[in-house]
């Protein structure tokens, strides 16, 4: 669980920081936002769970929070998706959250 905490946790600290680096490539990529604080407010409270992920490899209560942001962050990508709000590109956000939910079940 440790290696995919990690794995998991720097995924979410450089995506989380990206919007607060660069503004402007990171809707480049994923298509223009109109409240640009709250873009970067979620990307700084998804950085800091990457920071907990990093930091706690062994907690239960960290796995937890893995787990559900997971889960959180991939409805919302394809449901606001499906509604045509947001750029397909967040299904590929999706797909990866995904991928970390499957392997903490299969390994729990």
């Amino acid at each position: 669980m440790g290696l995919t905490l990690t794995i998991q946790g720097w995924f979410y600290l450089l995506t989380g920081l990206w919007p607060l680096i660069s503004i402007k490539t990171f809707e480049m990529v994923t298509g223009p936002k109109q409240d640009k604080w709250l873009v970067k407010t979620v990307g700084l409270m998804i950085a800091c769970s990457g920071i907990i992920f990093i930091v706690m490899t062994d907690s239960k209560a960290a796995l937890t929070l893995a787990i559900l942001n997971a889960i959180t962050l991939a409805g919302v990508d394809i449901y606001y998706v499906w509604k045509k709000v947001i750029s397909r590109i967040y299904l590929w956000d999706a797909l990866v959250e995904l991928v970390f939910v499957l392997i903490y079940l299969w390994f729990i």
